[in-house]
């Protein structure tokens, strides 16, 4: 079981462990309504909320062996956003609270690029190599039409609708494809 994020690469993009010094540019993408308006309760976050994410994120790979990766900018190393596979612990669905869950934001610079759909594959194709990913969840909003695009890219069908802070969500599941 890995217990920091391991870098993976796409032809653009650098996923990789998030580092203090993303604190900047990950507290201003979380400060941004453009990232944060489909997002929970769709209000900006604190430099400390940001910060505290980047220690959620080391956390959970020390003690799930899976989490969230910095996204950047492969050539820059310019940080662009945050993905990976969680463990929310949401208690919204019991049946499904096991399942890791996909999540990804990105600075508003980095949308409509296709950053996204190029960060998601990489880390399906990671999980996939890897016990404990035979299914995984996400949540939607239902207004937020880019990431219902790119989940549906990905195999995620639709499960149910749920609130996730009074907002309508979409809840989906994947199953690994057939090898």
């Amino acid at each position: 079981m890995e217990r920091t994020a391991p870098a993976l690469t796409t032809e653009r993009l650098t996923l990789r462990p998030h580092r203090i010094d993303d604190l900047p540019a990950q507290s201003a993408m979380w400060a941004d309504p453009r990232v944060t308006r489909y997002i929970g309760a769709g209000a900006a976050s604190t430099r400390a909320q940001a910060w505290a994410r980047i220690l959620a994120y080391a956390g959970h790979w020390t003690l799930c062996g899976f989490g969230y990766w910095a996204v950047a900018d492969r050539a820059s190393d310019r940080f662009l956003g945050e993905a990976g596979l969680a463990n929310f612990e949401r208690g919204l669905l019991p049946a499904f609270d096991t399942l890791p869950e996909l999540g990804f934001a990105f600075a508003a610079e980095a949308h409509g690029r296709g950053v996204a759909s190029e960060a998601v594959a990489a880390i399906l194709a990671w999980a996939d190599e890897r016990p404990g990913f035979e299914r995984t969840a996400c949540f939607v909003d239902d207004r937020n039409v880019a990431s219902l695009r790119v989940v549906r890219r990905f195999g995620y069908a639709y499960e149910t609708s749920v609130q996730i802070a009074q907002m309508p969500s979409s809840f989906f599941v994947r199953g690994r494809p057939a090898r």
